[in-house]
């Protein structure tokens, strides 16, 4: 027992009641999550700038775009999600009908992070309502005024179907001691793990978004100041606090140097002159982030601690530079020099697979072949992080970057029980199944002549 079994009981018992099945109860919990969202856009914005320092145009393209975009994609398509699939009925089993129904799990638990506390709260608690559950949502104690606009959102649906649970490791350990239909963590390997072994006892199924070192791979054919932009952009969002950011580089040797040049002056021409005092830049989450990136920080680093602000950097650096040993969650971009692109594909391989894979190239050749050789959650070819905002797509990692996918009618279908039922026929009833076998009858399901 954890002071949270009494209401997480109430929350079975209400699933029990059938009331969060029916297609058009969904719809209108949809309705009223999205009505509460769009209704509340500014309060969201305020406290994303109060809690990591974002700013209103990051706020809306990563936060409350995907969230309001999910929900009316789910509600456009939902229907569909949860329509009866008629697979082939094979000759064996004719003139029975294959069904396949998706039904609901019962009560599922979502561990959100901070870096994007509103996206990844909501896009897969918005999923797991969609497939007719009921839900507890544990978000980050780091992010608390965006935790209390979320609370105030989901005061539009009752508590026994959508349970907020505030607080930090000790309630993420209490809730991890109880039983779930389903689990959704977002975080790191280490927490992965943790999650993953508390689940076991239950033998709950998981959904884990990590993390790792996501390389992207410049060749020397790349349309060069367009790559260096786009990735500057995918580096400097959240201050380099983003899963799927472009953790380091691997740029053909002749052109590092225009490369880093390029970058570096893209971090300029957005953040201008000064990155520390821009508006559009956000903070280091904590004191503790901040020290530790600054004690792997590069020479060249620039920060402010008291705005808790480290500007971005591109810089050369080689395989055992301090930073290229785990994922670098900030803003620095260490860029390593390769001789031939097979070079570079191998250096990726031979680490984890990473969450996201990015290569720059007009060789559709190398594309291809790039593409098959590495394995990873997602990738883009020309461009980075987009990859992970189309709704229709699955999101999610491959080994230590993660299991499992959700966005969509992936984490629609995470959430569900994929029932198979067979309706057979009681009219008509095939005697070749029942013995005794004769000589017909094995001939037959030998698939021969008698």
């Amino acid at each position: 027992m954890t002071r949270y079994s009494a209401q997480l009981q109430r929350q079975r018992d209400y699933f029990l009641t059938g009331a969060t099945r029916p297609l058009a109860a969904r719809e209108e919990t949809l309705r009223r999550l999205g009505a509460a969202v769009a209704s509340r856009q500014e309060d969201f914005i305020a406290a994303l700038r109060a809690d990591l320092g974002k700013c209103e145009g990051e706020s809306r393209m990563l936060e409350l775009g995907p969230v309001l975009d999910g929900l009316h994609y789910t509600l456009e398509h939902l229907r569909e999600w949860t329509r009866p699939e008629e697979p082939p009925s094979p000759p064996p089993l004719q003139p029975g009908i294959c069904r396949i129904y998706r039904e609901p799990l019962g009560l599922t638990l979502i561990l959100a992070p901070w870096n994007y506390p509103l996206q990844l709260s909501f896009l897969p608690l918005l999923t797991s309502l969609s497939a007719g559950n009921c839900v507890v949502l544990k978000p980050s104690p780091d992010t608390p005024r965006v935790v209390e606009v979320m609370r105030e959102c989901l005061a539009c649906l009752p508590e026994e179907e959508t349970l907020l649970v505030a607080g930090g490791v000790a309630e993420a350990t209490e809730l991890l001691r109880e039983r779930f239909d389903a689990i959704l963590y977002t975080g790191n390997a280490r927490g992965g793990k943790i999650v993953m072994e508390a689940a076991a006892r239950h033998l709950t199924p998981v959904c884990l978004e990590l993390g790792g070192k996501s390389p992207v791979l410049v060749a020397k054919d790349a349309a060069l100041p367009l790559a260096a932009k786009r990735i500057a952009w995918g580096k400097m969002l959240n201050a380099g606090q983003t899963c799927i950011a472009p953790d380091y580089a691997l740029v053909d040797k002749t052109i590092r140097e225009p490369f880093i040049r390029l970058v570096n002056e893209a971090f300029a021409g957005m953040l201008g002159a000064d990155p520390l005092l821009s508006p559009d830049y956000a903070q280091i989450v904590s004191e503790a982030a901040f020290n530790r990136l600054m004690d792997m920080a590069p020479a060249r680093a620039r920060a402010d601690r008291r705005l808790r602000k480290i500007a971005p950097l591109a810089f050369a650096a080689e395989k055992d530079h301090p930073l290229m040993e785990e994922e670098i969650f900030g803003p620095f971009l260490p860029v390593l020099a390769f001789d031939q692109p097979e070079q570079a594909l191998d250096f990726v391989r031979a680490g984890e697979k990473p969450l996201a894979f990015y290569l720059f190239t007009e060789d559709e050749a190398l594309a291809s072949r790039a593409l098959e050789r590495v394995s990873s959650g997602g990738a883009c070819v020309n461009d980075v992080i987009l990859y992970a905002a189309a709704a229709a797509m699955p999101f999610g990692g491959v080994g230590t970057s993660g299991m499992g996918r959700y966005h969509g009618k992936y984490g629609f279908d995470f959430f569900s029980n994929i029932k198979s039922v067979l309706h057979q026929s009681s009219t008509v009833d095939m005697p070749l199944r029942y013995p005794p076998f004769s000589g017909e009858k094995l001939a037959l399901l030998r698939g021969g002549p008698a």
